[in-house]
């Protein structure tokens, strides 16, 4: 078994941990999920009907951090739903890197031409993974109004990325409609 995991788990090791740096998982955590899967390797009886090793580990430490993500008090859905739909194989195109860089580069921007409160608020939240008690207690406001904050900013966001998305539509001559104001 030894044998098997060295010749055909472990030359995938770093694919797995850059794969999980990039979806932002912080350095301890991802030692836990490797460990984790390593453990879940061990306990197979038979590995000859495993037909492709390194998409099996992938397999097991994409389930381990959708457990994690799923497990986590803040998430969003669609970090959880990239993760489920993200394939089998490893290797990730520069392509598929490219486009995920460039979304976060886009979502970091539109979180930065928030307003300087509910900026300050959806960062804390949602990037650094504030509680919504820990917010109001820094910010010396009450959690209500950490929540609309929260709600205000989320909620300007996703439609400063929707009305992006439709104005490259109208542009390319796909649908035809009306911007509305996104960012106040």
């Amino acid at each position: 078994m030894s044998l098997w995991v060295a010749r055909e788990i472990l030359p995938h090791e770093n694919r797995i941990r850059g794969w999980f740096l990039r979806n932002r998982v912080s350095p301890e955590d991802v030692d836990e999920l490797l460990q984790e899967a390593y453990c879940r390797i061990a306990r197979i009886d038979s590995f000859e009907e495993i037909a492709s090793p390194p998409a099996y580990f992938f397999s097991i430490a994409r389930n381990l951090l959708l457990r994690k993500l799923k497990r986590a008090s803040i998430v969003s859905f669609e970090e959880i739903a990239e993760l489920e739909s993200f394939g089998e194989d490893p290797a990730v195109s520069l392509e598929e890197v490219a486009h995920h860089r460039m979304a976060y580069e886009k979502v970091m921007h539109l979180i930065s031409s928030l307003p300087e409160r509910c900026r300050r608020i959806v960062e804390l939240r949602k990037i650094e993974g504030w509680s919504q008690k820990e917010i109001a207690t820094h910010l010396n406001i009450t959690e209500k109004a950490v929540e609309k904050q929260i709600w205000v900013g989320v909620r300007a966001v996703r439609e400063a990325w929707q009305a992006t998305h439709h104005k490259a539509d109208e542009e390319g001559g796909v649908t035809k409609g009306r911007l509305g104001k996104v960012l106040q």
